[in-house]
This record gives structure tokens, sequence and C-alpha cells, in this order.
């Protein structure tokens, strides 16, 4: 398993290196567990009867469960343990797989890395979808200020051309009054 972890690379090292001495110690304490809950029970048995002079039935009974129980809980441990070490296994795999090839998926744990692969894709996808969503609405507010933009410049061009017209209006409406006076004026002379 040491092996295993080593290959790891070094950002996942040091946590599947924890997780590693921390059921290795684990195994070791229950081990000593066991020897002790062998010793326990081998002596005790001697020993009950040496000091009591007795041979009591129930007390075997008692100390037969309690060794029962402490065997099945070594061996949830144990399992526990192999897990562990199922899933250093995997990690190396990863590792190993994450340095060659996606499309080559047969292990387990090739699989869960494509499904992450996978899942990572989709949300960069989600993501660039709300982007894009973003950008379409701006884009839908900033059209609507450019169409009210172009209806007041269109409405203040209507207005430019009407006062330049009436200038013009004024302008002729002034030269005629002038040539009119003008006229007049002569005739009288």
């Amino acid at each position: 398993m040491d092996l295993e972890v080593r290959t790891i690379p070094s950002s996942d090292r040091q946590k599947y290196s924890t997780r590693l001495r921390s059921y290795e110690a684990e195994l070791t304490r229950l081990e000593k567990d066991l020897r002790k809950a062998k010793i326990a029970f081998r002596d005790g048995d001697a020993s009950r009867e040496e000091l009591l002079g007795i041979d009591d039935p129930r007390n075997s009974e008692d100390q037969r469960a309690r060794l029962l129980d402490n065997t099945e809980r070594l061996e949830r441990s144990g399992k526990k343990l192999e897990a562990g070490y199922r899933m250093t296994i995997e990690t190396g795999t990863f590792a190993r797989f994450y340095k060659k090839d996606v499309t080559s998926a047969s292990t387990i744990g090739e699989h869960v890395l494509a499904e992450e692969l996978g899942q990572g894709i989709l949300e960069n996808l989600h993501k660039d979808r709300e982007k894009i969503q973003r950008s379409r609405a701006r884009l839908r507010e900033t059209d609507a200020g450019v169409g009210q933009s172009s209806r007041v410049l269109s409405g203040m061009m209507r207005r430019i051309i009407q006062n330049r017209i009436l200038m013009v209006f004024l302008a002729i409406v002034f030269l005629a009054i002038i040539i009119i006076i003008i006229y007049f004026m002569a005739k009288k002379k």
C-alpha cells in the first residue's frame, strides 16, 4: 500500500498517506486487542478456577460472548482496512489513469474518474449557459436603450427640419414684405 501511495501525485499524496498511517495504526491496535483477548481468554479460565477454586459456567459463557464480540469487531475493522487498501489501490489506478487515457476506462476507478470528468464538463457547460443567458439579457436591455435613443434622435431631427422649414418660410415672408414695402415706396415717388 505504501508503494501505491508514493505513486499518487504530490497534491493528493499527503491525504492518502495520512489515511494509510491511520489505517495501519488501527490495524496494529486491533491486533494487540486480539492478542490480549486471546491471552485473557486462555489465562482467564485457569486464573479464575485457580483463584476461586470453582467452575462457573456462566462466567465462561460471558467471556465467550465478549470474545465473539471482540472477534466480530476485529473482523469489521479488518474489512474497513481492506476497503481502505482497495481505495488506495484505486487511487493509484486513478493517478495512472489520469496520466494515460480517458477512453480506455476499464476498471471501477477509471469509470469513477470518467464520471467525475463528465460531471465537471456538465458543470462547466451549466456555468457557460448561465453566462450566455446573462449576456443575452444585457443585450436585450442595451437594444431597448438603443431603440429609445433612436426614437429620441428621430424626434429631434424632425423638429430641426421643421424649424428650418419655418425659418425659410419666415425669411421668404420677410423678403416679400420688404419687396412690397420697397415697391410701394418707389411707386410713391
